[in-house]
């Protein structure tokens, strides 16, 4: 019987160590979007879109991507795309599929007859996904 109380306790004592790194783990996320947070709202002092150069905003989740260009005077979207619509659904958030992305919206803005745009990052680090947005975008011949 007493060994059996020890491991009772080892067993509690394992599930309060657990907690903790949830509770750590919990903290860890909500510090990292706060300064993504942050640092979004100093970008978006500085970035604005017009009719002649909108502004391209980038949302990206561990699935998804998605690509908005927007006129900011009159607040419409010109232009978009994203990995939940039909045809581009196959396309993941990945490096790779980020590329592709940023070559579709830069072939949508020419058709559209839009040659450059300001490039809002939306808080994100420019690195990996949203850097390999951006030379899509660019290999399409668009200028930011």
């Amino acid at each position: 019987m007493i060994t059996k109380l020890s491991g009772v306790k080892s067993v509690s004592r394992a599930l309060n160590s657990t907690r903790c790194k949830g509770r750590y783990m919990l903290q860890k996320m909500l510090e990292k979007n706060r300064k993504r947070l942050r640092r979004k709202v100093h970008i978006r002092k500085r970035v604005e879109g017009s009719a002649e150069r909108p502004r391209m905003t980038v949302t990206k989740s561990n699935r998804r991507l998605s690509v908005q260009v927007i006129d900011d005077t009159k607040g419409h979207t010109l232009v978009s795309a994203s990995t939940l619509e039909g045809e581009l659904k196959k396309i993941k958030a990945s490096v790779k599929g980020a590329s592709e992305l940023g070559e579709i919206v830069g072939k949508r803005l020419l058709e559209n007859n839009i040659k450059s745009v300001v490039f809002d990052r939306n808080g994100y680090l420019y690195h990996g996904i949203i850097k390999a947005l951006a030379d899509g975008t660019r290999k399409a011949g668009i200028e930011f």
